[in-house]
């Protein structure tokens, strides 16, 4: 494996530098936009997630969240039928760097796909 490749795995290279800190918005959102097909089904479920008219695609509102808002980010992830039905919305608990949704493997590692 790459250093690179070492890089691309930890979640907590994503995102920017100026982040709040954890304690306060301990969860990330990282969204692979480039395997949404606009489906919305996100937008229908967190008021995190908007849909984009010009682009046709959604977004999110806010790239970290705190506790208050985990659950219906955990379920807009769990509800994407995007990448055949794998999702495209990752939320990375950034103190442990654990993949809490989808988490397709059952285990916390980070499952998105290259």
């Amino acid at each position: 494996m790459s250093d690179l490749d070492a890089e691309l795995q930890d979640p907590s290279t994503f995102g920017d530098s100026d982040a709040p800190p954890a304690d306060e918005k301990p969860y990330k959102i990282i969204f692979d936009a480039s395997a949404c097909f606009g489906a919305g089904k996100c937008a229908e479920v967190a008021k995190n997630w908007e849909m984009d008219i010009k682009s046709g695609m959604a977004k999110p509102r806010s790239y970290y969240i705190g506790e208050d808002d985990l659950d219906e980010n955990v379920r807009a992830a769990e509800v994407c039928p995007a990448n055949k039905g794998a999702g495209c919305i990752y939320v990375i608990d950034r103190r442990t760097d654990e993949e809490v949704a989808p988490d397709p493997h059952g285990d916390g590692t980070f499952s998105l796909e290259r």
